[in-house]
């Protein structure tokens, strides 16, 4: 696991290639390598987890394919086994040292024969002139922001939205609908991000380039149906046997490995399979005081059970706003979930405690249809009632009716020329082939999951140097996830049928019968007069501040806050907190740069957590 950087057909001077190095390293603080020559630079910092003396980067270093890598490859020995009964030398056995002899074999299409979690650049110079090679994995747990320069057909690319800015010029401008397209899916989707001339390689994605050339970018195609799985109970039995070993192949590591275990289905069942290998230790977050939602007890069970080693992690509401500031910092964007204060401070404990790899429960309720908003989609379509309305409103920070209430009259007219969801994308959801349940799985696996659960968690472990790792989002769980009929999903009001089904007799019946609810903050509670974070957002949020973008109405926002002080409501929490992030992200990122501080300086260190095993 590393972060990557470099440029393509530009230039960026030995400084600004340290620079962006330095504001990532905390996601690879084990070595950092460059190669340069004129044109081009690669770029890596190591997080070291498979083959501790080995895997200096970049890869093949010296010959005629050099490649810098993030992530795992999960299927490395196997593809080692092939490569050298061709012929291949591999200098050790770190899972990135195929990639250059892959790619040699197999071309452009060598990221078929991969098995993992990625983002990558590869340079060819074996032609006329050198060619660029990105590549992302197939559902973007490895994210890749880059910037693109049409006129100069200029490329500069880096792991981390905020180490890309130290790249001179780049992130200069803002994407004026930025606030609405947060406000509307919790964050930036798609390719976009807050900025004109940054984006993202979307999930699956190969980007080629010559140098001097024009970029030819293709989106690989998802992995093809398993229909020999979408018949009776076999499902559950299927969906259990694949969980169990891929849970297996990613505790191999050479480094010590621990569980993120919340409570709840998705992660206790992850630690179920994961403790049938042998001990195994469990991290649980919850805050001090009494607060709703509280699933520590849920979460200590499954540990016993599974006879873990539980480590019980809290954080103190007065520490939440600096938690909060380093949390977007990392994060480069505002996300809107409160859980991302939570995940920064838990894998930070992780880390604290001596781990340096962390399986996690994400991405379950997207592959398997766990979501209330699925569920009540699903019924309203087969009533014949609108299903649309109410699903895009479940997705956002501030529900559509009330961002027409927040906007100034400029504003909303400003966006509605420019829709936070790309036509195409709204289009298939609303209209493309397949039952409505399938579309929104569609949708939310191609495109919420990446842009707003899987950059999370990668930034947000990263930040720790801890290496996330997400049994299902392997290709054989979405796999078996997107073969399933609507019923195996959702039916007479239940969520993530055959999941369930496959979890029964390895979980306590408490875990499995309680009620679902969202891994999260309980903000509603949290931001009300007299808390330190009612103090915090009441601080930054003020009339004059809000007003001075030209893009909120400072009125409305200041009666969300009269609102929640008189009748707390989730709603008007979740806005006042969405608005609290996005202040926040103003506050270290555009309003810096106003003032011509360093934009991207690193967040200062926060109090040791407490932790009891």
């Amino acid at each position: 696991m590393c972060r990557i950087f470099g440029y393509f057909n530009a230039s960026a001077t030995p400084h600004e290639m340290r620079t962006v190095a330095a504001l990532q390293r905390h996601g690879g603080p084990d070595a950092t390598g460059m190669s340069r020559a004129p044109g081009w630079g690669l770029g890596n910092n190591r997080l070291a987890v498979v083959d501790l003396d080995g895997g200096e980067q970049p890869y093949g270093r010296g010959g005629p394919v050099q490649v810098v890598f993030n992530g795992e490859i999960y299927n490395h020995e196997e593809l080692r086994r092939r490569l050298e009964a061709l012929g291949h030398v591999l200098p050790d056995r770190c899972d990135g040292s195929v990639l250059p002899a892959l790619y040699l074999e197999y071309g452009e299409e060598f990221t078929q024969h991969l098995d993992g979690m990625y983002a990558l650049a590869l340079l060819d110079t074996r032609g006329e002139v050198p060619r660029l090679l990105l590549a992302t994995d197939h559902i973007g747990m490895k994210p890749l922001y880059y910037r693109w320069d049409e006129a100069d057909r200029a490329l500069w690319f880096s792991s981390e939205l905020p180490a890309l800015l130290g790249f001179a010029g780049t992130g200069g401008r803002l994407r004026e609908s930025a606030l609405d397209a947060y406000l509307t899916t919790r964050t930036p989707f798609g390719s976009r991000t807050m900025y004109e001339d940054v984006a993202v390689l979307e999930p699956g994605t190969t980007w080629v380039c010559a140098l001097g050339g024009e970029p030819r970018v293709r989106r690989r195609p998802a992995d093809v149906r398993d229909e020999r799985i979408t018949q009776g109970s076999s499902a559950a039995r299927q969906v259990r046997h694949t969980l169990r070993s891929e849970v297996g192949r990613l505790l191999v590591a050479d480094v010590p490995v621990a569980l993120i275990t919340s409570g709840g289905l998705d992660s206790s069942l992850v630690t179920a399979l994961a403790a049938e290998q042998g001990q195994v230790h469990t991290f649980n977050i919850a805050y001090r005081g009494a607060w709703p939602f509280d699933e520590r007890h849920y979460a200590r069970e499954v540990a016993e059970r599974a006879r873990a080693v539980h480590h019980q992690v809290e954080i103190d509401l007065v520490d939440f706003p600096k938690l909060l500031e380093d949390t977007v910092w990392h994060l480069g964007q505002p996300n809107s979930d409160p859980i991302a204060l939570s995940t920064y401070a838990l894998f930070r404990a992780v880390r604290e405690a001596g781990f340096t790899v962390a399986l996690t429960g994400d991405a379950a309720d997207e592959v398997f249809g766990g979501y209330e908003r699925m569920r009540v989609a699903a019924e309203r379509a087969a009533a014949g009632a609108d299903w649309s309305t109410g699903y895009l409103d479940a997705l956002s920070a501030a529900p559509a009716a009330l961002r027409e209430r927040l906007y100034t009259d400029a504003y909303r007219a400003h966006v509605a020329t420019d829709p936070a969801l790309p036509v195409s994308v709204l289009q298939d959801l609303l209209h493309g082939p397949g039952t409505v349940l399938e579309r929104v799985t569609r949708f939310e696996l191609e495109h919420r999951l990446p842009a707003y659960h899987l950059r999370r968690v990668d930034h947000l472990s990263m930040a720790s140097s801890v290496e996330a790792r997400v049994p299902f989002c392997q290709r054989s769980v979405v796999a078996l996830g997107r073969a399933l009929h609507d019923h195996q999903r959702i039916q007479g009001g239940q969520v993530k049928r055959t999941l369930y089904a496959a979890a029964a007799g390895l979980l306590p019946d408490r875990v499995l019968s309680r009620p679902k609810q969202p891994f999260t903050l309980p903000v509603t509670a949290m931001l009300r007069p007299g808390t330190s974070l009612w103090a915090y957002a009441r601080d930054l949020l003020t009339l004059d501040r809000i007003a001075a973008s030209g893009r909120l109405d400072g009125r409305a926002v200041d009666g969300l806050f009269t609102a929640q002080a008189e009748r707390p409501d989730d709603t008007t929490a979740q806005v006042l907190w969405a608005l609290l992030v996005h202040e926040v992200w103003e506050e270290q990122f555009r309003r810096a740069a106003r003032r011509g501080t360093a934009v991207g300086t690193p967040p200062g260190g926060t109090r040791p957590l407490a932790v009891a095993a």
